[in-house]
């Protein structure tokens, strides 16, 4: 088990983690959630003693993570998949951390196993995609066959095979007993892999809960009810008397129309007793993505802006080149300190016609861009 109580953690002015306190349980999956810049990584650092928290603490098993008598063998991490040595072949890695923490070679070999990698385990990771570098980052994770794991992302660069199977590596650890801690951005996936979720925000506590009661918590449940499109008066008769009976009816923009406060049974209820068939009647209810969309609303740091494209539309238009400007008279005189008309175009732009080598430009021809090749520039 993983406990926090009380966990701050400051860099200078900036608070990451504010008094944060939290029990992760075995024998289930737990998410990690919060915004970008909501201290999910300082809070997991903290955890596995890499960063000292500036006040509270954090235990693992009932002791802090220092203090763990050969820690990987009960502790096992995936906060950086790019963590390894780029001269060593993914077994060399594996090894030289099983002999670090007294695992014996053999276990090396079953890891590979399990994460796919065998047939590349001579090979540096320093040539390995995405993917497969979280999947050498989970191997790692796993060497010590530890009761206790905490995963940062780690289905970042998976392909939809590779993501379903850490879905069922997740589960299957949690169905054995172990504490397993998952911090990820994707909330669909979320959704099917964890049975409880902690929200930070800002480094505070936002929710400690289970996943049915965070979505029930941050949601609004309707039912979707349909009536005959061709009979409209239908619609107006079976509103009146959804509204008469408590409910709040709200209108759809396809014709539909949205209860909330009344359970599907009674909908059908006060349907049959206004005598309005019904086409569609269906529950709705939001999803863990609509949910923690609404929770964290208030807690974003960064948020994105529309495209301001009015403001770009200088830097949008192709250069033109200017016609020259007037050849000066006395062309055999010394020329003057400002050599401009070294770095004009000679060429006519679409607007002047052609030109004999000798004729004078047009007397309101503006001045050519400077450019790279100008004499300040040489």
């Amino acid at each position: 088990m993983i406990e926090a109580v009380g966990l701050t953690k400051r860099y200078g002015a900036k608070t990451a983690v504010d008094h944060l306190s939290f029990q992760v349980r075995p024998g289930a999956v737990t998410g990690f959630l919060g915004p970008n810049g909501s201290g999910k990584s300082t809070t997991m650092r903290m955890i596995l003693g890499l960063d000292a928290p500036t006040s509270g603490h954090v235990t693992v098993c009932g002791h802090p993570y220092r203090q763990l008598p050969n820690a990987p063998r009960m502790v096992g991490a995936l906060l950086d998949a790019k963590g390894v040595h780029g001269g060593r072949s993914a077994r060399m890695h594996l090894l030289a951390l099983a002999q670090h923490a007294g695992i014996p070679a053999r276990r090396v070999d079953e890891v590979l196993s399990v994460v796919g990698l065998q047939d590349v385990a001579r090979k540096r990771p320093a040539g390995f995609s995405l993917g497969m570098g979280q999947r050498l980052g989970i191997a790692a994770a796993l060497l010590g066959d530890p009761q206790v794991l905490l995963f940062d992302e780690p289905v970042n660069g998976l392909d939809p095979e590779g993501i379903l199977w850490v879905r069922n590596l997740m589960k299957a650890l949690a169905a054995e007993g172990r504490t397993v801690f998952v911090s990820s951005h994707l909330m669909s996936e979320m959704a099917l892999t964890a049975d409880h979720l902690i929200v930070i925000g800002r480094g505070q506590l936002l929710a400690d809960m289970s996943v049915k009661d965070f979505i029930s918590a941050n949601s609004a449940d309707f039912a979707r009810v349909r009536t005959p499109d061709s009979e409209p008066e239908l619609r107006e008769k079976l509103t009146a008397a959804l509204v008469e009976a408590g409910a709040h009816v709200l209108a759809e923009t396809d014709g539909a129309l949205r209860v909330m406060g009344l359970p599907l049974p009674r909908i059908s209820e006060v349907a049959h007793s206004a005598e309005v068939r019904l086409w569609e009647l269906s529950p709705h209810q939001a999803s863990l993505e609509e949910a923690y969309m609404r929770m964290t609303q208030s807690a974003v740091d960064y948020r994105s802006t529309a495209d301001q494209r009015a403001g770009l539309q200088q830097f949008a238009q192709p250069y033109t080149y200017a016609p020259p400007a007037a050849v000066p008279q006395d062309w055999g005189a010394p020329a003057a300190p400002h050599r401009q008309d070294r770095l004009q175009d000679p060429r006519p732009t679409a607007s002047e016609p052609p030109r004999s080598p000798g004729a004078a430009p047009s007397a309101d021809a503006s001045p050519a861009l400077s450019g790279p090749d100008s004499e300040d520039a040489r």
